[in-house]
């Protein structure tokens, strides 16, 4: 079923599709600030979330000609902001995350009950990915559940079930190296 098209909007998609530059520079000032938004609060970074945004409009202007009418042209466009924005979201934690494990501590810190920093590093990296990435953007990010619910398209109560259970799990482990 197509979505009602406006003749304005209409035309201004043909003059995209002809490679108009005006009209592609219409397109793009009329929903630019609107996807950055989305953008922004996905990435929490405004210098990833103006990248992403011109990945976005790549994808927009190239991808144009399969847009069928079956919603609104603002409503498309959001929905491969939100893709592109999870997806971006998800190579950064897995950046991140790597950063993380190639990180080589000279000396390792010993805290007062004798645990190493390597030993938290190793129960860490230990947990489930969903746990581990929780439990890093939370807690070493300072993200919230609700950002971090965003992020990785879960919802905040498996946000803070995976923090919790990362929780339990890191006590688990490091009682086991301690009493080990």
């Amino acid at each position: 079923m197509n979505y009602p098209i406006s003749t304005e909007e209409k035309d201004l998609i043909d003059r995209c599709l002809k490679n108009d530059r005006a009209a592609q520079r219409s397109l793009y000032m009329k929903y630019k600030d609107a996807m950055f938004t989305i953008l922004f609060r996905i990435l929490n970074d405004r210098e990833e979330a103006s990248d992403a945004l011109q990945d976005v409009f790549v994808s927009v202007f190239k991808g144009l000609h399969q847009f069928k009418h079956q919603s609104t042209i603002g409503a498309w466009i959001k929905t491969i902001t939100v893709r592109t924005g999870i997806a971006k979201q998800k190579k950064l934690v897995k950046m991140y995350a790597e950063e993380l494990e190639s990180i080589q501590v000279s000396e390792p810190v010993v805290w007062p009950d004798g645990l190493t920093s390597e030993a938290l590093e190793k129960a860490i990296a230990a947990l489930p990915d969903g746990y581990r990435t929780s439990f890093l953007l939370i807690e070493v990010e300072g993200y919230t559940h609700k950002e971090v619910a965003t992020m990785m398209n879960k919802s905040e109560g498996t946000s803070k079930s995976q923090l919790y259970h990362a929780k339990k799990a890191l006590q688990k482990i490091l009682k086991d190296y301690r009493t080990g």
